[in-house]
């Protein structure tokens, strides 16, 4: 107590100083997330299983729940989070934790220190081994989870479900969800095809031959209006033509035939007769 009562306020400051410095690194490291630790030494691991952890980032911040009620005797809620812990306080590596809603027991069913990761065309699949230990069933072993992540393209992430729990055996028994995420799916091919390159270069003919002949009839040859169009006369008579076109492939009548209607000429009238007033005249 002397000694402190006698230290100097710059020395005191300091002191004060690193105190607080060295409670804001523990808390730092205590509030850091642990993530996904694959089976076996940091030496052996694949570089496959680490990219598809790196791939699998994107959901690491998101949290699943589903629930299972089977009559009276199951109730559940199973927490599941993606290469974290479900319950960072507890340091208990959990990645996926079941919880009975009657007596409010929680069970790991895997831990993310104990992760196997492995893929397909078009799917995820994340193993959480490690868990608690089984009572009865599979001789005891410790529990394991088995997450199938199938593609789904424009969905970061939905439909998480259990599937089945496989512990009727001796060994190996595991816990069975499954979930869908665009995380699985396998990169689309940018590649354009041949009719796609084909409209892209006709268009932009197009839009040069507009853009251009319009400064060229503006600039050089000093049109204004509508004759600043390049080709005007041509596109005046494209209608034209066009309806010439249409009227001769698809008149379906000979050019020759006689018209539905007709009016009454001096064809249709016939000759008159020179005696047809003879009568009239006196005898």
């Amino acid at each position: 107590m002397w000694l402190v009562s006698r230290m100097s306020p710059p020395c005191h400051t300091s002191a004060l100083l690193l105190v607080f410095i060295a409670l804001a690194v523990a808390g730092a490291e205590q509030s850091e997330e642990r993530s996904c630790d694959v089976i076996g030494d940091e030496s052996s691991e694949s570089q496959m299983e680490r990219a598809l952890l790196k791939k699998l980032e994107p959901l690491s911040n998101m949290r699943f729940n589903v629930t299972v009620e089977k009559g009276k005797t199951e109730n559940y809620i199973y927490h599941f989070r993606v290469c974290r812990e479900v319950n960072s306080t507890s340091h208990d590596y959990g990645g996926l934790v079941q919880t009975d809603r009657q007596s409010g027991k929680t069970t790991v069913i895997g831990r993310i220190n104990e992760t196997q990761v492995f893929n397909g065309s078009d799917w995820i699949m994340l193993i959480y081994k490690g868990g608690d230990s089984y009572g009865r069933h599979c001789s005891g072993e410790k529990r394991r989870a088995v997450i199938m992540i199938s593609c789904k393209r424009g969905v970061t992430a939905s439909s998480f479900s259990i599937i089945s729990e496989e512990r009727e055996k001796e060994q190996e028994c595991f816990y069975l969800f499954e979930m869908d995420s665009s995380v699985a799916c396998p990169a689309e091919n940018s590649h354009l095809s041949v009719g796609s390159i084909l409209l892209i270069t006709f268009v932009s003919l197009i839009a040069v031959y507009i853009i251009g002949g319009f400064l060229y009839q503006r600039l050089v040859v000093g049109a204004k209006g509508m004759e600043q169009i390049p080709h005007f006369a041509f596109w005046q008579d494209l209608g034209n033509l066009v309806a010439d076109g249409c009227d001769f492939v698809c008149r379906s009548k000979p050019r020759n035939a006689p018209a539905a209607y007709r009016g009454v000429g001096d064809d249709q009238l016939g000759e008159e007769s020179e005696e047809r007033d003879d009568h009239l005249l006196p005898m």
